[in-house]
């Protein structure tokens, strides 16, 4: 049996493991852009607003409880004199049974965000259970129009609800909400769309429990304060969400000096509570939810430009070049007649231009829709809001809607003169409803402000000072034509209304340095290594020449030379690849860069260059048209992820085709399958593909070095074999002598 090309086999195997990893691991993204944004909405957000919602619900229950519903008001008094009746037996038991149901439901909820119980088991209690609740609220509220007015011992007209009976209907409204939420996130997690769990973070997972924190130490607090100031629990509530909100109206306030005493520590650290909550909030709307949007309007974008391209016939620039030569031609590009790329490498740095300019308008378009939505989310707060106050308070202060209007915009941004404050029950308890959705949103509100209308007037005073008496790093005639077109909408000096420039990691001389001494370190480290091991092994390893080792020494050291020498050549995607320890260390190196980025507050967007070379590190070539193709307006199967997903739970075979291999081997910048596209930041998506590069890497080397050291034992064992056939063949003939 002839064995002898086993090894040359797998070394050629091991070879080709090295030179590349997976090309469909390669290039693939987490299809974050393909998904519409509500299934986003329901895997993430609705949790998040169910989970805040629904202990604020639950307090909003036990307020309802721990007062009678009824009130007798005796014309001329003052509202908060006024006498409780008591409520029926059956009324406190519906009452007492609903809120033990919600307190269930929000158990099992937080138990489900904590990973404690499974999605399948504590999604529907909680919805049932949030629905029972809302039904059992709602009818005991309508209650009020029959059984809860009869058998009075005082007229009718001198009955009052009080704050307990509108507690229990803004409790109900919000189970009802939380419920509804909660049922659209089970379908989708039912039907496939995601997995059966919450898309979030640990930190996300965290905001009920911070919610419920901070309703306890609210409650609890004004339990204390009521009776030390000898308030009306209901009125303390009150009091406490005004102080915590730093409203401050003035209407209550601590007059005894244990009250004023303990009001510093509590409100203190009820501020700081809320602060986190609110932080948690922010984090969800804001940074949780920005890459998965700009994910979507970036793929919604790019079909737009690349069907309009197609469309117009100006599409040159998104069909590879396969032939070394063409002829110079031209296409548009915004408006603009350019010359077509003579290149591939030339034409994927246009495609990869008109990719950043298609994330830099997204990205511009999702920051003013965030504003515009938070801002009319504000103005419903507002002016609803206004609406409603003055519905509460027109029968005791004759409000009219301009009072409504100013209290609301007092309270929203926590002025709080305290010329107007709300007396009625229902207007306290609806103060503390409402202030609990008006903040959050006036903070998102804030943060989406900062990001445009503030962005906005901050870059417009640099530029106009660039053109009058602070001149910047442009030339007077760029900012002043960048202006001007700006000002006529593009229609002046459209070559001027490109988005600044992508922001780069660091500077190319910074990195190569610490690139180089990274490099240079590890194998500085690995020439030791082999140092120390060949002088232990020098008396045993009698088969080594003494020419062999000063050899391995020089290796090590012209290679440091050779990195000291190249910097300029470092991160040139058109220059070959190092390859064995060489190829490991610049990759460790490049890893160890990346760490480093995304430890940075604002996620790192990479030049074209950069983006280059980290293709060529994980194989990727992009002046090789092999594997590159021509953008498609849509994909090829909108919900490809999903359907592929429950086929092949279901266990059914398929069959892949030539041309449905290719689409998933090929790219482009401006195709779907694009780099750029995903709910990844850029960092993270390099990182994770350069890694797979080392793994793959050190794994072929360990083969070449199996295969090496079974090719030595091979040959040992066929020298043991020749020298025993040749020691039995003399001695056959000195036998036969």
């Amino acid at each position: 049996m002839d064995d002898g090309d086993l090894g040359d086999n797998i070394e050629q195997e091991a070879d080709l493991v090295e030179e590349t990893v997976s090309h469909e691991r390669r290039i693939e993204n987490d299809d974050a852009h393909l998904a519409p944004s509500r299934w986003w909405f329901a895997s993430s957000a609705f949790p998040m607003i169910a989970g805040t919602l629904g202990p604020v619900a639950s307090a909003f229950s036990i307020c309802a409880l721990v007062r009678p519903w009824r009130q007798h008001l005796i014309p001329g008094n003052d509202v908060k004199y006024a006498a409780y009746v008591a409520d029926p037996p059956w009324l406190t038991a519906i009452n007492a049974i609903q809120l033990a149901v919600a307190v269930v439901s929000n158990a099992f909820l937080l138990l489900n965000m904590a990973r404690r119980v499974r999605f399948i088991v504590a999604q529907p209690i909680t919805i049932i259970g949030w629905y029972i609740s809302a039904i059992l609220l709602l009818s005991l509220n309508a209650t009020a129009a029959g059984p809860l007015v009869a058998g009075l011992d005082f007229p009718p007209e001198q009955l009052i609800w009080s704050q307990a009976f509108y507690y229990g209907m803004w409790a109900a409204i919000l189970y009802f909400v939380d419920a509804s939420l909660m049922v659209v996130t089970f379908y989708g997690a039912f039907t496939g769309h995601y997995p059966k769990d919450f898309n979030l973070t640990p930190s996300q997972r965290t905001l009920m429990l911070q919610t419920i924190m901070f309703l306890m130490y609210l409650l609890l607090g004004a339990l204390v304060f009521s009776n030390i100031e000898g308030w009306n629990y209901l009125d303390a509530v009150y009091w406490a969400d005004v102080t915590l909100f730093t409203v401050g109206f003035g209407d209550f306030a601590a007059s005894t000096p244990l009250g004023r005493g303990l009001m510093i520590p509590y409100a203190l650290v009820g501020v700081i509570s809320l602060g986190l909550v609110i932080g948690s909030i922010r984090s969800l709307v804001l940074e949780r939810g920005k890459r998965q949007v700009d994910a979507r309007l970036e793929e919604k974008k790019r079909r737009r430009v690349v069907h309009t391209m197609t469309k117009k016939g100006d599409d040159d620039i998104l069909e590879p070049i396969r032939e070394p030569n063409r002829t110079e031609s031209s296409f548009s590009q915004g408006g603009r007649s350019a010359v077509l790329p003579a290149t591939e490498f030339e034409r994927r740095k246009a495609e990869f231009d008109l990719m950043r300019k298609i994330q830099a308008k997204s990205s511009s378009r999702r920051r003013w829709m965030a504003m515009a939505i938070s801002a009319s989310s504000w103005l419903i707060l507002w002016l609803l809001g206004a609406f409603i106050f003055v519905q509460c308070e027109k029968n005791y202060q004759g409000w009219v809607y301009f009072d409504g209007f100013y209290f609301c915009f007092v309270s929203l941004l926590t002025i709080g003169y305290g010329d107007r404050t709300p007396v009625s029950n229902a207007g306290k308890s609806f103060f503390v409803f409402w202030s609990l959705l008006a903040l959050p949103t006036m903070t998102v509100l804030i943060s989406n402000a900062g990001d445009t209308v503030v962005k906005l007037i901050r870059d417009s005073t640099l530029r106009l000072g660039n053109v009058t008496i602070l001149p910047g790093e442009g030339s007077f005639s760029s900012d002043l034509k960048y202006i001007i077109n700006r000002c006529t909408l593009g229609r002046l000096f459209p070559d001027h209304a490109n988005p600044p420039a992508p922001q780069k990691a660091s500077s190319d001389k910074d990195q190569n340095h610490s690139l180089a001494e990274t490099m240079v370190k590890a194998e500085e480290g690995s020439a030791e290594h082999d140092s120390r091991g060949r002088s232990q092994n020098s008396n045993t390893d009698r088969d080594d020449s003494p020419m062999q080792r000063p050899g391995h020494d020089r290796t090590g050291s012209t290679f440091t030379s050779q990195v000291r020498r190249s910097l300029s050549r470092l991160r040139d995607a058109r220059e070959e690849l190092p390859t064995g320890n060489h190829l490991h260390f610049l990759l460790i190196s490049e890893i160890q860069v990346l760490t480093n980025h995304l430890r940075a507050h604002k996620p790192y967007r990479y030049s074209f260059e950069q983006w280059a070379w980290y293709l060529k590190l994980i194989g990727e070539d992009e002046s090789n048209a092999g594997t590159h193709r021509k953008a498609q307006p849509k994909s090829r199967n909108k919900h490809s992820h999903h359907s592929h997903k429950r086929r092949g739970e279901a266990g059914e075979s398929t069959q892949q085709n030539p041309a449905s291999d290719e689409e998933e081997t090929t790219w482009s910048w401006v195709g779907n399958r694009s780099p750029l596209m995903g709910g990844q930041e850029e960092t993270e998506w390099i990182l994770d593909r350069l890694m797979d590069r080392l793994r793959e890497s050190l794994s072929a080397e360990g083969r070449r070095q199996n295969t090496a050291q079974a090719r030595v034992a091979l040959g040992a064992g066929r020298r043991n074999t020749a020298d025993g056939s040749h020691r039995d063949g003399r001695g056959s003939k000195n036998q036969e002598h």
